[in-house]
């Protein structure tokens, strides 16, 4: 009888324990999910983390007239890494997806791994990349710094396994916002992105670049028109709107900036009138939308009260009010065609690809008309395919009248440039750092940083770590926004 009564106990403790965990799993807090979830976030995260006003200051484009804007005066210094908040996301995503044996989702993941990681090291240099995102798996809270040739390596080889995975599959992916689903597409925009971190290292020689980029462009899939563009739609519907609907910083004190209003009066760019409006002085002149002298910026070298003074004598352009009144607006680039074709004619510029890099100019550029045809409907008469046709005639645009590499070059980069306006974030600055086009003005002995300092968080958790990156790639204490990183070396 005793042992009978010490096995019904043993049970019953174990029972017990069994229902007791049960009892603590909060329903609320799901330990498991489908991977199609986590994407959706991911996919609506990902471009509106790095899109936004900050990079238009540093690329001359918006001017601050009420206070001294840090990126216009090239005056940061540390950066954050909030951005490994979203990349924990990635790692469950693709982890569930390893659970359900379902590899789109993991091919998805590298993708968005490579997006994320390319993007902190043009930032900072080394960052944790091998090590990064084991807490959870490894215990490892302090993670060691990923050299950045190395994260470049990383990066490649994670889109290409992506773009490979993905060729073995045919099923229609849930949860995706982007493509709806399509297979396809997801490997025609993986693979761009791949020719557009390629092209990222062009001043590294020995890396084998063109020999890689050459074998992508002639062997996968690429995006072949406007429609095919990696980019995330807004509706008109509670939180699914344009980020900047109803921003107030647009009616403050941000204005347009004189040098990109000067580039785009040079070339008769009709975009002019999509990214900002009419002086108030051309409009109580009675000038039209499309006359190009009712456009005027302030100087980004000078200080903002001159520039403020100069603004409320009505003689300084805003940004165009669709951009904080229209709830749906226009998507967010991940990566379009228009630069996906810019990327491929700079590429047979510089002779990796054996291509017309005239007719790649021209598509590259006509696809950006169409985008702004499309999606911003009341300027649409202004940048028809007939337009476009216009617009490159110009000598200025003529690619044709564009002799040599140097000048062919700066050609493709502008127009890079001059497409960016609120689209792919950061990419015109570290075009510009790559290229050294265009040119951005700035006040006498002002220099152009080249990456941002690590995040304080970084010295206070992961002291060891950071200190030893830094005196890796700078010297001993050199964590300085002057200090050039090994891809612009």
């Amino acid at each position: 009888m005793k042992k009978l009564l010490i096995i019904f106990a043993i049970a019953l403790g174990m029972t017990s324990c069994r229902d007791l965990e049960e009892m603590n799993v909060n329903p609320n807090s799901p330990t498991e999910s489908h991977p199609q979830l986590l994407l959706t976030n991911v996919e609506w995260t990902a471009p509106q983390e790095f899109i936004g006003t900050d990079p238009l200051y540093a690329i001359k484009m918006l001017v601050q007239t009420d206070g001294e804007n840090a990126y216009q005066y090239y005056k940061w210094n540390r950066g954050d890494f909030d951005d490994f908040s979203t990349l924990r996301n990635v790692t469950k995503m693709m982890e569930e997806a390893e659970r359900i044996e379902d590899q789109t989702y993991v091919a998805l993941g590298k993708f968005f791994r490579a997006y994320y990681f390319y993007n902190l090291t043009l930032q900072f240099g080394d960052i944790p990349y091998t090590d990064a995102l084991s807490g959870e798996v490894k215990e490892n809270y302090q993670p060691a710094y990923t050299s950045q040739q190395e994260v470049f390596q990383g990066i490649l080889a994670e889109l290409a396994e992506g773009s490979d995975i993905l060729k073995k599959s045919n099923t229609i992916i849930a949860g995706d916002i982007i493509y709806d689903g399509s297979v396809t597409l997801w490997r025609k925009l993986i693979n761009a992105f791949r020719l557009k971190v390629m092209l990222t290292l062009s001043k590294k020689n020995g890396t084998n670049m063109a020999t890689e980029f050459a074998s992508v462009y002639a062997n996968e899939p690429l995006m072949e028109s406007m429609d095919e563009s990696g980019m995330l739609k807004f509706l008109n519907q509670q939180d699914n709107r344009y980020p900047n609907f109803n921003s107030s910083s647009f009616s403050s004190g941000m204005y347009m900036d004189s040098t990109f209003i000067k580039r785009l009066q040079d070339r008769e760019d009709p975009r002019l009138f999509i990214y900002a409006t009419q002086t108030k002085k051309a409009k109580e002149a009675g000038k039209d939308i499309d006359d190009f002298t009712a456009y005027e910026g302030g100087d980004p070298a000078d200080q903002y009260n001159d520039v403020n003074l100069k603004a409320a004598e009505g003689r300084v352009s805003r940004v165009n009010a669709r951009y904080y009144q229209d709830p749906e607006n226009e998507p967010y680039m991940i990566l379009g065609y228009a630069e996906q074709q810019l990327i491929l004619a700079e590429a047979a510029v510089r002779g990796w690809i054996s291509a017309d890099a005239a007719s790649l100019y021209i598509d590259g550029v006509k696809a950006s008309f169409k985008f702004y045809e499309t999606y911003a409907e009341a300027y649409s008469q202004y940048v028809s395919e007939d337009a476009a046709v216009d617009y490159l005639s110009h000598n200025i645009n003529n690619f044709s009248l564009a002799i040599g590499t140097e000048a062919q070059l700066e050609l493709i980069i502008t127009q890079k440039y001059l497409q960016s306006f609120m689209q792919i974030g950061w990419s015109a600055y570290y075009e510009h750092l790559r290229t050294g086009t265009p040119n951005f003005r700035r006040p006498s002995g002002v220099s152009i940083p080249y990456r941002w300092m690590y995040p304080q968080s970084e010295y206070n958790y992961n002291a060891a770590q950071v200190s030893a990156a830094i005196a890796k790639q700078f010297g001993q204490s050199n964590d300085d926004i002057h200090e050039i990183p090994w891809w612009l070396k």
